[in-house]
């Protein structure tokens, strides 16, 4: 299809009301696929008749069309990604959880949220992690030990550590969690062992 075709006012229309169906797409079906491709037929649109060649011979045998051939446009979306249901929930979870570790007991119930998903530890060690971060921050996302530097949760030492998780470690407290379980888990094991530590040294 020659370009001054899709120039025409009649195929920009066309395309406009392509565009706006895809748009009033119900999100009660959120879950499936956005169609991948459009196809457009534009053989029905009006076009001016072809003028003759004034240099070409007139044949009378040779009739000249006054509609040229127009082929469909097929408007390619599969790059276009679906709408998934399921990741609109979880990042709206994650949001509920980034203001609910907010608060001190909002923090204990994200952090034993997280060591049942992934660290399995029993609730000896959850009482272990708690007397732990008490004594740390009181779970205080905000906490900063002026005289160290620490900050945050587990006052991490420097806090850039946190970074390993996510950039947002200043204003996200679920970041500062998870920071601070796999910490645990990767120095000491367990909760327990890390509290042993820092009511030796005084540090962990």
């Amino acid at each position: 299809m020659k370009l001054h075709h899709l120039r025409r006012p009649s195929f920009a229309l066309v395309a406009a009301a392509a565009f706006a169906c895809l748009a009033t797409v119900e999100t009660t079906y959120a879950q499936e696929l956005v169609p991948s491709s459009v196809i457009l037929n534009l053989s029905n649109l009006a076009t001016a008749p072809q003028q003759p060649d004034p240099g070409a011979s007139q044949d009378p045998t040779s009739a000249t069309p006054t509609t040229p051939v127009v082929n469909p446009v097929v408007m390619d979306f599969s790059a276009v990604a679906s709408i998934n249901a399921q990741s609109i929930a979880l990042v709206s979870l994650a949001a509920r959880q980034v203001q609910l570790a907010k608060t001190p007991l909002g923090a204990k119930q994200v952090a034993q949220t997280i060591i049942d998903e992934q660290y399995h530890w029993n609730a000896t060690q959850v009482q272990c992690l708690d007397a732990l971060w008490t004594g740390e921050s009181h779970w205080n996302f905000l906490a900063h030990n002026y005289r160290s530097g620490a900050q945050g949760i587990a006052q991490a030492l420097p806090p850039t550590k946190m970074e390993i998780v996510s950039l947002d470690w200043r204003s996200n407290p679920v970041t500062q969690i998870k920071w601070g379980l796999s910490y645990i888990k990767a120095r000491y094991g367990t909760p327990c062992v890390a509290l042993a530590k820092k009511r030796r040294s005084h540090y962990y």
